[in-house]
């Protein structure tokens, strides 16, 4: 599947969610579908994004929170899954698509490609819903299973090492943190 599609099919179901990306081409496909000031692009911190997403997740429970990362930015921090498992916030979502490489910073294979598990890292770290999907449907019903459980989640979904030509967005960051903080400053519906 293309990570595009699989964002493509989410995107409506984010609208009330508190967004947080990593950099590269997970926040350029994002942003392309449609900017909300509730999406983050996290840029130049990769590995952070589920560091992030979990101190949103703890300061404001009353609103759901979806983290997506790519496996390159959760191999750089697999200790943030034993973080999450400690607190296992039930209002946060962790996507982790999974494209078998560095394809923002160049292509370089990661671990996954000679057979790293990572829903298995997630679920042996303590992360109590896990799994693994490679289809836009299945990806789709388990993000969709994911927030009805109201339990910490970690989807990997299985991607094509394609991304959009320019890995960038064109929202400037301090007007995207400013969004972003005035978003979460709002009281949930």
């Amino acid at each position: 599947m293309k990570r595009i599609d699989a964002l493509r099919a989410i995107h409506d179901d984010l609208a009330d969610c508190a967004v947080v990306t990593i950099m590269g081409a997970v926040a350029a496909e994002l942003q392309s579908l449609g900017h909300r000031p509730n999406h983050f692009y996290l840029q130049h911190a990769m590995g952070l994004a589920s560091s992030l997403g979990l101190g949103i997740a703890l300061s404001r429970p009353d609103l759901d929170v979806v983290v997506i990362d790519g496996d390159g930015s959760l191999l750089m921090n697999l200790g943030g899954l034993t973080t999450l498992a400690r607190y296992q916030p039930s209002n946060l979502v962790h996507i982790v698509f999974d494209n078998e490489s560095l394809l923002s910073v160049g292509g370089f294979p990661t671990a996954t490609s000679t057979g790293s598990d990572l829903a298995g890292i997630a679920a042996a770290a303590g992360v109590p819903r896990t799994g693994t999907v490679r289809s836009v449907e299945d990806f789709a019903g388990a993000f969709r299973a994911a927030r009805a459980a109201r339990m910490l989640s970690t989807i990997v979904a299985k991607v094509d090492a394609v991304g959009p030509s320019a890995f960038v967005t064109d929202l400037g960051l301090l007007e995207n943190r400013y969004q972003f903080a005035r978003h979460l400053r709002r009281p949930s519906a």
